[in-house]
């Protein structure tokens, strides 16, 4: 026998969603399950059970949006903390970057429910995402999400001489934090001092606490690229609209 799951736990899973608007669907009737409407919050379901979603709840992710910005140093990613801004007070139409290209008109609606979707310590810079739809921000840092992020990495070593090649094997494969192993990272020099790290996760501080095991004093972090999107051009503090030719 299958376990019956709730049912905006089971539309999470499909993708359809996040729990978040599975739950606001269920509730405005918007859902069905083998053809019948389902507005009960907590409804359990089995696995082979068919999930279908009304045109009104297609249509209104569609309105939702997902905007990129190059997040300067002294901003945080989510709330206002200890004095400094978050990177939502960025987007305002007169920081929007004139190259971007995407049809749609900046509306304040669009501040609404916008969260981002992975993190960026106040003193890193680059790519940060926010966005309204839950369905990105599950593919970004769900739990079993597999999305590279890349990171150029200016690191001066603290100690006599240059950083062993042993080390730089350690952080690539090898390291261990918080008790637990890291997934394997890919670490390379680009030049004397600045290393390209590409990762599969995101602990809290994770480089620059990598680098700290192996000697290295982080100068500064910057990244570059989320899956398939880079950061390109865009200018810091600016931001533009993920286009709809573009995923992760």
């Amino acid at each position: 026998m299958t376990e019956p799951l709730r049912l905006s736990k089971r539309m999470s899973e499909l993708g359809l969603c996040s729990r978040r608007e599975a739950d606001e669907w269920i509730a405005r009737g918007w859902v069905r399950v083998d053809g019948k409407v389902v507005s009960e919050l907590g409804t359990k379901i089995l696995p082979t059970q068919k999930i279908t979603i009304e045109r009104q709840a297609a249509a209104e992710q569609s309105k939702r949006v997902t905007i990129l910005i190059n997040k300067p140093v002294g901003y945080v990613s989510g709330q206002a903390e200890d004095g400094y801004k978050p990177a939502v007070a960025l987007v305002k139409p007169e920081a929007r970057w004139k190259e971007d290209k995407t049809p749609t008109q900046f509306h304040p609606t669009q501040l609404r429910s916008l969260v981002p979707a992975g993190r960026l310590d106040i003193d890193s810079v680059g790519l940060l995402v926010l966005t309204q739809d839950g369905r990105i921000a599950k593919q970004l840092i769900g739990e079993d999400t597999s999305i590279e992020k890349e990171y150029l990495v200016r690191v001066q070593y603290t100690k006599p001489g240059r950083l062993p090649d042993a080390d730089l094997q350690r952080l690539n494969h090898g390291l261990t934090l918080d008790g637990r192993k890291l997934l394997p990272a890919k670490v390379s020099w680009q030049n004397d001092d600045q290393l390209r790290f590409i990762l599969r996760e995101g602990k809290k501080r994770q480089i620059r606490r990598m680098c700290d095991i192996v000697g290295l004093k982080v100068l500064g972090l910057k990244r570059v690229r989320i899956g398939r999107v880079k950061l390109g051009d865009l200018p810091a503090g600016q931001w533009r609209y993920l286009r709809e030719d573009e995923s992760f």
